[in-house]
């Protein structure tokens, strides 16, 4: 793993610790809306920077298929392994060795205590939608770790 890599996680689990530490004394929830927020905005500018010279996306399943390949790249150094859709907007994304979980123990016991580290990315995926025209609800979930799945409910506009 380069430097840069080890740099990149390093930072993202002390902006987390550090959010969790100032909002989530009063409730977990302000923290972790605090993370999605900045996700959020962090997102909506990558988006805006990345597509610069790109061409427009015909639908919603190019911008998604976009997002799993060149989005997640550029972020995490690999595409999603799988996008699925039901075709009336819910799309979902699995990454089977997501970045940001790797470094946490794969034992059942740190399930729950690692998603928090995935409030921010879902901001990031939500920001990058949303800059392309595509309000949504995002949310993830741990099952084993690090798979982590992405669930996006596409709002109708």
């Amino acid at each position: 793993m380069a430097d840069t890599d080890s740099v990149f996680e390093f930072l993202h689990m002390q902006i987390v610790e550090y959010i969790h530490d100032v909002h989530g004394k009063e409730s977990e929830n302000n923290a972790t809306t605090k993370l999605e927020e900045m996700g959020f905005t962090i997102g909506q500018r990558l988006a805006e920077r990345f597509t610069k010279e790109t061409a427009r996306f015909k639908d919603d399943l190019d911008v998604m298929k976009y997002i799993c390949k060149e989005f997640w790249t550029a972020l995490y150094k690999k595409q999603i392994d799988n996008l699925r859709t039901n075709h009336q907007g819910v799309f979902v994304l699995q990454d089977n060795r997501f970045r940001l979980l790797t470094q946490i123990s794969d034992t059942e016991e740190f399930i729950v205590p690692a998603a928090k580290y995935l409030s921010l990315p879902c901001g990031l995926i939500r920001g990058a939608l949303a800059n392309l025209g595509i309000p949504s609800i995002v949310g993830a979930e741990i099952t084993t770790m690090p798979m982590c799945k992405f669930t996006i409910n596409i709002q109708k506009h």
